[in-house]
């Protein structure tokens, strides 16, 4: 495709994502009754999807705990969500830095940031209602996170906006529409669901775009830090303090959660729309097929 095409191209997806952004878009501050009392004996995600279903330690704990665990993971969530988000934000900001402001295509970036900063706010006052920790990233992630956001560029840096939206969006899609789910919870789901479903149009497009005429050498970058980026994804959702909410060992939590094959499946199963994609467009490939088969996203 020629340059000319591809910017108008680029310009038409940009225009329907804007229209579709002025026609269905949420302030959270409004649109939730964050005042609503929580729901006696109700999951806040579905059980099968806690870290720790299956195994010893999910055997031990009493219903109340079960409830309490699901809990403080969708707070661990949520605040994961904003440092994703704050990352997206940034590189968002970067990558239009330099464009020309009259184009949609860079308006429509600075709407999805506008998307975001909602998201950001709307995660913080979940974790505020549900009486959680803010837990956020660890000491490593973070600071790697500090790095992305500074350096990231092309595919790549699409790609690790697209992991984040696409498996939060894989599993706030499920608990959306589980009516055992908290309401609280499931509004909130509803509304990044609805609006992230334009984010991951505007991603993949601009993936399918940045991978065209790459060299062996900067495929070999991207590969691997998509790579990268989907291993510190699957590994920064659930913060192992969590399971400190139910008298658990953060490190013996831990390390029953990533050997459990329940949550390795609920990994991959988060990635299935995910993977094939980045497998189609050329991204999944050496030198970073060990990092995607460590977070669990593809089989061994």
């Amino acid at each position: 495709m020629s340059r000319a095409l591809q910017v108008a191209d680029r310009e038409k997806t940009a225009e329907r994502l804007l229209n579709s952004s002025a026609k269905n878009s949420y302030d959270p501050n409004l649109d939730i009754d964050w005042d609503a009392p929580l729901v006696d004996g109700a999951y806040y995600t579905p059980p099968n999807r806690v870290s720790l279903y299956g195994t010893q330690l999910w055997d031990q704990l009493s219903e109340e705990q079960r409830i309490e665990l699901s809990k403080h993971e969708v707070a661990s969530v949520a605040s994961n969500g904003i440092w994703f988000e704050m990352i997206l934000m940034q590189l968002l900001i970067r990558h239009t830095y330099s464009m020309d402001p009259t184009t949609r295509h860079v308006q429509y970036a600075l709407t999805e940031i506008a998307d975001e900063c909602r998201h950001s706010i709307m995660f913080a006052r979940a974790v505020e209602r549900l009486g959680c920790p803010a837990y956020g990233p660890q000491r490593t992630p973070h600071f790697l996170g500090r790095v992305l956001k500074t350096i990231g560029w092309g595919p790549s840096m699409f790609a690790g906006i697209l992991i984040a939206e696409e498996i939060l969006d894989r599993i706030q899609r499920e608990s959306m529409a589980d009516e055992s789910v908290q309401p609280l919870v499931r509004m909130i789901n509803r509304i990044h669901v609805l609006e992230e479903a334009r984010h991951v149009r505007y991603a993949r497009e601009e993936i399918v775009r940045g991978m065209a005429g790459l060299s062996r050498a900067e495929l070999a970058v991207h590969r691997y830090q998509a790579g990268a980026m989907a291993y510190y994804v699957s590994r920064t959702l659930i913060n192992p303090e969590v399971y400190r909410s139910v008298g658990i060992d953060p490190k013996v939590g831990r390390k029953a959660a990533l050997s459990n094959p329940h949550h390795q499946e609920t990994m991959k199963w988060s990635a299935e729309r995910l993977v094939p994609f980045i497998d189609e467009v050329g991204l999944l490939g050496a030198p970073g097929m060990r990092l995607w088969r460590k977070s669990f996203f593809i089989g061994k």
